[in-house]
């Protein structure tokens, strides 16, 4: 993250505090499988779980198309796994 432009490590920051503090109004999370969530931060997308009131982020990137690429789901989904068992 630290790569980004300041305004960008801004919006995320500013979005990721508003995920900490359950304000759900300000921000859009997406379902995408089981547990697993997608935080949509402008062009960027988090993906993310929450374990025992910890939210745990797994990957940032980029979305070029509407569909979360499999391989970004197929990750999170060990991470969860590792961590939730």
């Amino acid at each position: 993250m630290s790569n980004l432009p300041p305004d960008d490590q801004d919006k995320i920051s500013g979005t990721i505090e508003a995920l900490k503090n359950k304000r759900f109004d300000s921000i859009y999370i997406k379902q995408l499988k089981g547990g697993i969530k997608e935080l949509r931060i402008k062009k960027f997308r988090l993906i993310f779980f929450i374990h025992e009131e910890i939210v745990y982020f797994v990957r940032i990137f980029i979305k070029k198309t509407n569909k979360t690429p499999r391989n970004e789901i197929d990750i999170a989904e060990k991470h969860y796994k590792l961590i939730t068992n």
